[in-house]
């Protein structure tokens, strides 16, 4: 059986990123048919080289080094990215116009490559020589100072959610740069800033500044203005969420605990009341919800059409039907032997899926399919810059 086309069959991109964004936003292209050729220095390669993360953000791909200290090196990367119509790099701004490299100087010779650039402040900007990993960008942001309880220090998410939500964005910019290629016959740079991808899904918090002046603060996990929507535990010690921010659903929801007369009382409806008297109507909640096993109300909330779920850990994830149904708990052949479990496809697409081709490469496994067998060196000239430690 044929496998099905992929949407981005022919288009090749060099990862010439590190540690997250960067090759997430490579995996992500390469999961729906790009060809994509990880790029290491021979001498120090991905720092999370050995590790989980590498495996799962970088599977799939092929797998090259280049010492772009070297002139022969520098003119090896240049040959292979002629080759290329996408360059995903993070390297500190100002790195590769330092040896002449970057993709505005490559695009002399590749006047259709596009570069998807990550940083933590951006190309441009007086912070733009600032080092910025994700819990930095996630302060920088914004996000930290509103992620907590009021009277504790703020917290980071769960998530390494900067590198990801960047990732993201690299890819959404590459798709948009591909599709401007096609229009104007020019490649571009995708300026990626870790904190502004974070920044972007901050919701409304620069509006209600600028009309109050004054900063939004820690509310544990109350989300102002969204009400009811809390996580309460039941009587077998798990944590379950509620959502029932609409009038309607709010409704249903009292009917559904047996308090039909809270969907007429002054303190909560309109929503506009709910948001005054939060806390009374979570208590209310979590004094139903105490007297219930998990799948008592877990059941109660599905046959009422009561957005819920149980808090789920990871162990919980890899056991769940619908995770299995949908293929997102798949397993991909490990680096060092055996298989592992990682996340599957998303999104999904219904006539070009995507799919997961392989593992993460070794250091330099594809050295000799990709400068020999894709660029034409010859063996002799091969064998020279293997032993040179260009690659």
């Amino acid at each position: 059986m044929q496998p099905s086309p992929t949407a981005l069959s022919g288009v090749r991109v060099i990862n010439a990123g590190q540690i997250l964004a960067a090759p997430f936003c490579a995996t992500l292209l390469g999961e729906f048919g790009a060809d994509v050729i990880k790029v290491e220095n021979p001498e120090s390669p991905d720092t999370t080289r050995g590790g989980p993360s590498f495996s799962q953000e970088n599977r799939g791909q092929r797998g090259v080094t280049i010492s772009l200290k070297t002139e022969e090196g520098r003119a090896l990367w240049r040959r292979l990215c002629d080759s290329a119509d996408i360059l995903i790099e993070n390297f500190r701004p100002g790195t590769l116009e330092k040896y002449g490299v970057d993709p505005e100087s490559l695009r002399s010779s590749n006047p259709r490559l596009i570069g998807v650039r990550f940083s933590g402040y951006g190309q441009t900007g007086p912070y733009k020589d600032k080092a910025g990993f994700d819990r930095v960008a996630l302060g920088f942001s914004g996000m930290t100072y509103v992620t907590g309880w009021h009277d504790r220090p703020p917290v980071r998410p769960g998530y390494m959610i900067a590198d990801y939500g960047s990732g993201l964005m690299g890819a959404f910019g590459a798709l948009l740069a591909l599709e401007g290629r096609e229009r104007t016959g020019k490649g571009q740079d995708v300026d990626v800033a870790l904190y502004e991808s974070m920044w972007r899904m901050s919701g409304s918090h620069a509006t209600v500044y600028g009309q109050t002046g004054e900063d939004r603060e820690r509310s544990g996990n109350y989300f102002p203005g969204v009400v009811p929507a809390e996580q309460f535990e039941t009587s077998d010690g798990h944590f379950i969420i509620i959502n029932a921010t609409t009038d309607r659903i709010y409704v249903r929801l009292c009917e559904a605990i047996g308090r039909p007369e809270l969907g007429e009382d002054p303190r909560f409806m309109p929503a506009a009341n709910r948001r005054e008297n939060y806390q009374a109507i979570h208590d209310i909640l979590g004094e139903w919800v105490a007297t219930l096993t998990l799948e008592e109300c877990q059941r109660i909330l599905d046959e009422n059409g009561i957005p819920g779920t149980k808090v789920y850990a990871t162990s919980d994830i890899v056991k769940d039907p619908h995770y299995a149904a949908r293929e997102q708990v798949i397993k991909v052949e490990s680096l060092h032997g055996g298989e592992v479990l990682q996340p599957g496809i998303a999104p999904r697409l219904t006539g070009t899926p995507g799919r997961v081709t392989g593992r993460a490469p070794q250091l330099g496994e594809h050295n000799h399919e990709v400068f020999v067998g894709d660029l034409g060196l010859d063996e002799a000239e091969f064998a020279r810059l293997k032993a040179a430690g260009v690659i």
